[in-house]
């Protein structure tokens, strides 16, 4: 076990950046939460120093209603998705396709079943418009489109979210 505590000097200029920073770019995780929030505290003078520790990611718990597979985390009350902690901008549609999609995983869904499902009352069914959402889904999120590792075809029948994760 390490002893060495380490001290750095913050001053108000960095404090400030940081801040930014951490508002502008960091992961949506509780722990950037907490620093920005840590060091706000500091630059308010409400706390005259700050200790940090740092923790192996995956011994820190997800927020209850985060959804996480593999990189890919999925926030549904922020409607946010992060995959490696960077940012993923989504359209509400494609959101809601992969969030009902991930809630679901490994269960197969046809394309009228992931309309019915994430458009509310009267839809158009046509197959190309999934499709497409799908298309456009998996660009964001996946590491390689081409062979996708999230939203998988079901030959003959419809999509499914990976439940190997």
């Amino acid at each position: 076990m390490k002893k060495n505590i380490g001290f750095v000097n913050l001053d108000s200029s960095l404090a400030q950046w940081l801040c930014d920073a951490l508002r502008t770019a960091a992961p949506a995780t509780v722990s950037a939460q907490d620093l920005l929030d840590g060091v706000r505290s500091l630059m308010e003078g409400e706390a005259s120093s700050l200790l940090l520790e740092l923790t192996d990611d995956a011994a820190m718990p997800a927020p209850a209603d985060t959804i996480v597979c593999g990189a890919l985390t999925i926030s549904p009350k922020a409607r946010s998705v992060t995959r490696d902690g960077v940012d993923i901008p989504l359209t509400p549609k494609e959101f809601d396709i992969l969030c009902f999609l991930a809630r679901n995983r490994g269960e197969v869904f046809t394309k009228e079943q992931i309309y019915q499902a994430v458009w509310s009352g009267d839809y158009l069914l046509d197959d190309s418009n999934i499709m497409a959402f799908i298309r456009k889904l998996r660009k964001k999120i996946e590491p390689n489109p081409d062979a996708p590792e999230y939203i998988l075809t079901i030959w003959g029948i419809g999509y499914k979210f990976n439940d190997t994760f």
